[in-house]
């Protein structure tokens, strides 16, 4: 009988003793994450290196097609990658949770190909919302080429995250770093072979890009679902078994606990979004530029996030023990080693950013003679808001793991729109520094969410977020 299974346990089953070893526990975890993250990083920075040897027309196209379909995968991925948490804390419990580790996987599952066919019809209609929002008409109508392709990568996109949230929390997370370097190589041939025209292919350019792209997604979730079912440790909890099986309750709960999650990754990708929107108003060359600046800020991302990532279930495991100490310990080192990492990569961008920028434009070219100083520029204030940006998103995923998403919401709200944005119209046309006015507000906006997500996990146990014993 399956409910005579024992749960597995990710990684360890038990609170560790100190802060070494949860420091160890957490690394463990989040260190195949963030390879992943980084690797997946890898694969968009392919697509945009190649797009931007197109021409910058086509560049600025994808940046902003690809501005509103993450926006929507994004938000699709925190409504049905709330999963973990539940999953992290019915394992903390230790409980027999092959059946309620199912149930959650299949109504994430659920949520995420029923929950996306709304936006499907959104991105079918990109060109229209970016008129709407005042780009420039030959941008709008190659964006809306490229999202006609790309919108058909949004379903398996988001059931790939979720089967990569379930098996990272019942401790395989090593497979989420496999599966993305062969889409890596999957992404790197395919963009080759499509955008410029090799292998017998025709040379499709944007289009070709929009092709690999869910060449490539296809090739992902198919990796993941046979990971599920063949690999030993997870195949035990037979994920796929009953599929058709409606558990409305469980569906309701992840709902409540990810459309929060939902919420704030959309008030922080459409922030991003937003700013590239503004630079459209400024000039395509403003967008090309805040493109490459954003595209290197958000890689360094990737290794904050895969920390917060382990940090919502380690926290998660911790919280389903009703262990106080260990939630404590587990939500610190994430904090305090997500900050150190992101210490590093300030410093980097700080002291090197032409070599950065020079991974996506040809310095000594002509034609980047007014692109390469504006992205220069943009880069520095970057390499500014690092620790706050490292910082939020470690404490977002603390809290996750405590089932605390709707004030980090809120949170998210006020300080990335009211004060983030409000700050990048204020200071990029009101005082007129444009680009560097936007991208001042933005780091404005992490600043403020940052100091107020630490102000609420450091008042866990006074606002009533840790459980009684």
């Amino acid at each position: 009988m399956e409910s005579t299974i024992p749960a597995f346990a990710p990684l360890t089953g038990s609170a560790p003793a100190h802060w070494r070893g949860e420091m160890a526990a957490l690394l463990r975890l989040a260190g195949p994450l963030v390879g992943a993250n980084l690797v997946q990083m890898a694969v968009y920075a392919i697509d945009v290196i190649f797009v931007a040897r197109l021409n910058p027309v086509d560049f600025a196209a994808a940046t902003l097609g690809v501005f509103l379909y993450s926006v929507v995968l994004w938000a699709m991925l925190g409504l049905a990658t709330a999963c973990a948490p539940i999953i992290a804390a019915e394992l903390g419990r230790r409980r027999h949770a092959v059946r309620e580790v199912r149930r959650s996987f299949r109504m994430a599952l659920w949520l995420s190909v029923l929950g996306s066919l709304p936006f499907v019809v959104i991105l079918a209609n990109g060109e229209a919302a970016l008129r709407l929002a005042g780009q420039n008409h030959l941008v709008a109508a190659r964006a809306g080429q490229f999202l006609d392709i790309l919108l058909f990568a949004l379903v398996p996109s988001i059931a790939a995250g979720v089967m990569r949230t379930v098996a990272a929390a019942l401790g395989r997370p090593v497979w989420a770093l496999l599966v993305t370097i062969m889409a890596l190589g999957i992404g790197i041939v395919g963009n080759w072979a499509l955008v410029f025209g090799h292998l017998g292919f025709p040379a499709l350019g944007l289009i070709g890009s929009a092709i690999s792209s869910v060449v490539t997604t296809v090739a992902m979730v198919l990796a993941f679902a046979a990971i599920l079912v063949l690999d030993p440790k997870l195949r035990r909890f037979r994920l796929f078994g009953r599929w058709w099986r409606p558990e409305w309750p469980r569906l309701v709960q992840i709902a409540k606990l990810g459309l929060p999650i939902a919420l704030a990754y959309t008030l922080e990708g459409s922030l991003f979004g937003g700013a590239a929107v503004l630079m459209g108003l400024i000039s395509v060359t403003a967008v090309a530029a805040h493109a490459i600046a954003l595209n290197i800020a958000a890689i360094t991302f990737q290794i904050p996030l895969g920390i917060g990532q382990a940090a919502t279930i380690r926290v998660g495991m911790a919280y389903g023990a009703r262990d106080p100490a260990w939630m404590a310990r587990a939500g610190w080192c994430a904090i305090i080693i997500g900050t150190g990492v992101m210490t590093l990569t300030a410093s980097a961008i700080w002291f090197a950013p032409k070599l950065f920028v020079s991974a996506y434009l040809d310095m000594a070219d002509p034609a980047n003679v007014l692109t390469i100083p504006l992205a220069l520029s943009y880069l520095m204030i970057a390499a500014m808001f690092q620790l706050f940006d490292g910082a939020q998103v470690v404490l977002a995923g603390a809290l996750r793991g405590l089932q605390d998403t709707r004030a980090p919401m809120f949170i998210a709200g006020f300080g990335y729109w009211v004060i983030g944005f409000g700050t990048a119209c204020l200071l990029g046309f009101g005082l007129h520094w444009e680009g560097v006015g936007i991208w001042l507000g933005l780091a404005a906006g992490l600043a403020a969410v940052s100091v107020m997500l630490l102000w609420r996990w450091s008042r866990r146990v006074r606002l009533g977020l840790v459980p009684a014993d």
